[in-house]
């Protein structure tokens, strides 16, 4: 059975990071790409990154150079690290697991492209 359960979230002051983790089952990471969108209330889900299996990663341009996903094939954890957070970054985060016919370079930010998500974890960021 696929799931992926997300944690690490919590409540964060602006410029504080946060570490969240995507622990997977049910298949491998060395045979799947895994992508992290956030949904903001009232907004629709984003993209915000996602590694592949080779272990490139991709970023949303509005999170570049704050937040690095990486990987740990054998722990089964996809991490997402989140530093110099900011009032927008406050969200739900979700890991998805990219669907086996799409290649993560030119699909990792359709959401349509994804077969299997997280229950997702909120990450809010307050003073």
């Amino acid at each position: 059975q696929v799931q992926l359960v997300e944690s690490g979230g919590g409540l964060v002051q602006p410029g504080g990071s946060l570490r969240l983790s995507c622990v997977v089952s049910g298949f491998t990471l060395n045979a799947r790409a895994i992508g992290w969108f956030r949904q903001a209330p009232g907004k629709e889900r984003e993209e915000v990154a996602a590694i592949n299996v080779l272990d490139v990663a991709f970023y949303k341009d509005s999170v570049k150079g704050r937040f690095i996903v990486t990987k740990d094939d054998a722990q089964k954890t996809v991490y997402l690290q989140m530093n110099a957070l900011e009032f927008d970054d406050t969200a739900v985060y979700y890991c998805g697991r990219l669907g086996h016919r799409y290649l993560a370079q030119t699909a990792w930010t359709r959401f349509d492209a994804y077969d299997a998500w997280g229950q997702g974890t909120q990450v809010t960021v307050s003073l």
